[in-house]
């Protein structure tokens, strides 16, 4: 189903990117992923190759342009074109606090890597897109994307932007063949919720427990779905693949 497919995923030396890399790669797709820590996204990278799967790997900040010109080439020179994006790339910020208490610099640093990164490589990504008449764009977002909470500062404001790119591009896209969703992983096992949620005293999802809407969504099952907002793991039970 997603045999030979060009996936592109940010932020993947880690967490739900990382798993996502990994699954992609078990499923035949080839692999253009960044990061921009380089030590642990070389990790994920032999990850990858040991599962047979062609992969290009970049260091690579999305939220920075000329980075995102580079990761962009490198993958079109390595595979000739992009079939899929996933938006996965983000941060939380300086921990839980008040808005009031919040630090100017570190807001203004949330919101570009949370919302200027996934405009921006979809941007970049989109011309080969449209130029087929086809591709799938996925963005991340989260439940602090659709209501408020207090102390989660300019990343709840961050997917709320997420959520408004999302169904702005999607409208903007319609009989393209190019589609764009977005998904809310819901609460995982992630350093991000540590940082969110440091005193978590419930249990969590694992992130290679919620795959099924991704995969989903890169398919050509879903090649007339665009605009829409899924809930990963609700998605899993739905197709049987999880417990309630």
């Amino acid at each position: 189903m997603l045999k030979n497919k060009v996936v592109m995923i940010t932020g993947a030396s880690k967490g739900l990117g990382r798993e996502l890399a990994l699954q992609f790669a078990r499923e035949g797709a080839r692999l253009a992923i960044c990061a921009r820590n380089g030590a642990p996204l070389n990790e994920v990278e032999m990850e990858v190759r040991a599962q047979g799967a062609e992969v290009a790997a970049v260091v690579a900040d999305v939220s920075v342009a000329k980075d995102v010109d580079r990761f962009v080439s490198v993958a079109e020179e390595a595979f000739g074109r992009i079939d899929v994006l996933i938006n996965n790339a983000s941060i939380f910020g300086p921990g839980p606090r008040l808005l009031a208490d919040y630090p100017e610099e570190s807001f203004m640093e949330v919101l570009r890597v949370n919302t200027f990164n996934p405009f921006i490589v979809t941007k970049r990504v989109l011309p080969g897109m449209l130029m087929r008449n086809e591709g799938s764009v996925i963005n991340l977002t989260s439940e602090a994307g659709k209501t408020g909470f207090a102390e989660w500062g300019a990343y709840g404001i961050s997917k709320f932007a997420v959520e408004g790119l999302t169904g702005t591009w999607a409208d903007e896209l319609q009989e393209t063949g190019v589609r764009i969703n977005m998904v809310d992983p819901g609460e995982m096992n992630t350093s991000m919720h540590e940082e969110a949620v440091p005193d978590c005293d419930y249990p969590l999802a694992e992130p290679h427990e919620h795959m099924d809407v991704f995969l989903y969504l890169s398919s050509d099952e879903a090649k007339d779905v665009s605009g829409k907002r899924f809930e990963a793991q609700e998605f899993t039970w739905n197709r049987g693949g999880g417990n309630e």
